[in-house]
């Protein structure tokens, strides 16, 4: 790769880079420079610098803005100016395996190590390509835009094998670029499968939450925990695997496939590239889970003259399968009750009639909160991309219509909210007491019903229901 540019480097970092040159020897390292030789946005700039001592690297780093030194022991220094820019610079270290995990390691700072030696430490060579922001020089030392070439994920040295946490990273980042996985790094991660417990619960999520926001191809991620024997410590996902499908209507393959190109199929969708990351990672994981029912629901039967294999109720079943992955991964709580909404609810489009109704996708939009009709449809898209070659236009057709009559209903991003209230109730002369929840509910699934659709209608129906006279009618 030869860009025809410089690394971009924002004026205020070049600043700091000039008085670091003046102590030090300063080199751009890690992700941005991996990313701007792939011709993406470099947006992390972390700095290190050889031949400086802490305090004097400190020293001249002080002046141009807050530094905070709580990564001391690791000779870590972040920077944060006034525009709220945060940088960090840190001294060249060696690291030695002192205990299990991902945590135990030794760390000490070296000023002395050369660029190859500095760079040895770091988990893959597309990682280890250092820049010198003075001269433009690209340090390689390792091979690392070679492997960006072939969008190949190589471990750099054999301490790979000390951080079960690297073969995690592995996961995400091939989804994230696209990237395989080196035939000798993957026989090296299988190698490290036992260590998988060491990993305390967060990290594991932090991988998995960039593999839900990040991916460009997120089956490769699928891909490399398949590879490297990892896919057994999510034993959820790893029952799609062999789990069969009726090839008329799955002609891709098994489960595991079919999720794989459904994730692809997602990531493709405006509707996820323009979602925030907090839906991006509920829309991910939803898709990931949507078929987690079938394993234990897929049997064959006769249909049509035929034994098919079928998977009925797949989509309930799956509800429980998904939380318990959620909470396997350490997802946040918040995440969980979409993601089982989504998976539940992923075949209302196949269900009921041949129109939809008000009333339907009011409890549509309903059971699922906290997600949405909108989100179930980037959903339901997904899954219908993930049958290739089908793809009926029928399906599309039905998609439509439900996001249609949501929008119609202005229910395609909100549940409905009750019209009828506790206040209504005491303002025609009812004590609040027991009785004010079933009467609320009842209002509720009569508003479901469409008995009435504003507040007028609402207090109408309520005197009916007290025998105050005829309801107005709903619409």
């Amino acid at each position: 790769m030869n860009p025809a540019q410089p690394l971009p480097i924002p004026a205020d970092l070049r600043g700091l880079l000039d008085a670091v040159r003046r102590v030090g020897r300063p080199r751009l390292v890690g992700g941005g420079v991996r990313d701007w030789l792939l011709g993406l946005e470099a947006k992390d700039f972390d700095v290190e610098v050889a031949g400086v001592d802490f305090e004097t690297l400190h020293r001249a780093l002080a002046p141009y803005g807050a530094t905070d030194v709580v990564g001391r022991s690791f000779g870590v220094i972040k920077v944060r100016n006034a525009a709220g820019a945060e940088y960090d610079f840190s001294l060249p270290r060696r690291e030695s395996k002192t205990g299990a995990g991902h945590r135990g390691f030794a760390v000490a700072p070296d000023p002395t190590l050369s660029d190859a030696e500095a760079a040895a430490r770091r988990d893959f060579t597309v990682n280890a390509i250092a820049y010198d922001p003075f001269t433009g020089a690209i340090i390689d030392p390792h091979g690392g835009r070679a492997d960006l070439e072939a969008r190949v994920l190589r471990h750099t040295s054999a301490a790979f094998g000390e951080d079960p946490l690297r073969v995690l990273r592995a996961f995400q980042l091939a989804a994230r670029f696209d990237f395989t996985l080196a035939p000798e790094t993957a026989a090296l991660s299988r190698t490290m499968a036992g260590t998988f417990a060491e990993l305390p619960v967060e990290r594991v999520w932090g991988e998995w939450e960039k593999w839900a926001v990040k991916s460009a191809k997120p089956s490769r991620g699928l891909a490399v925990l398949e590879e490297t024997g990892w896919l057994a410590h999510f034993p959820e996902l790893a029952a799609l695997r062999g789990t069969p499908q009726d090839p008329e209507w799955h002609p891709e393959g098994d489960v595991f496939t079919h999720t794989q190109l459904c994730l692809d199929a997602l990531v493709a969708q405006p509707g996820w590239r323009q979602a925030v990351p907090a839906t991006r990672r509920i829309l991910s994981l939803a898709v990931l889970a949507h078929d987690y029912g079938k394993p234990a629901t897929t049997e064959q039967a006769e249909r049509r003259g035929r034994l098919r294999w079928i998977s009925p109720g797949h989509e309930s079943a799956g509800g429980p399968v998904a939380e318990a992955f959620l909470r396997r991964i350490g997802s946040p709580l918040e995440v969980i009750p979409p993601v089982r909404a989504l998976v539940v609810n992923h075949l209302a489009h196949h269900h009921g009639q041949a129109e939809f109704t008000d009333s339907a996708v009011r409890r549509l939009a309903r059971r699922l909160e906290p997600a949405t009709i909108d989100e179930l449809a980037i959903v339901m898209l997904a899954d219908h991309a993930g049958r290739p070659p089908l793809a009926p236009p029928e399906t599309l057709e039905r998609i439509a219509q439900l996001r249609a009559k949501a929008r119609a209903l202005a229910l395609e991003r909100a549940g409905p909210r009750p019209i009828l209230l506790g206040r209504h109730l005491v303002a025609l002369g009812q004590r609040p007491g027991p009785k004010f929840t079933p009467m609320l509910d009842e209002a509720f699934e009569a508003q479901l019903d469409g008995a009435f659709t504003d507040e007028a209608g609402a207090v109408a129906w309520l005197k009916h229901r007290l025998g105050w006279g005829p309801a107005k009618q709903g619409k």
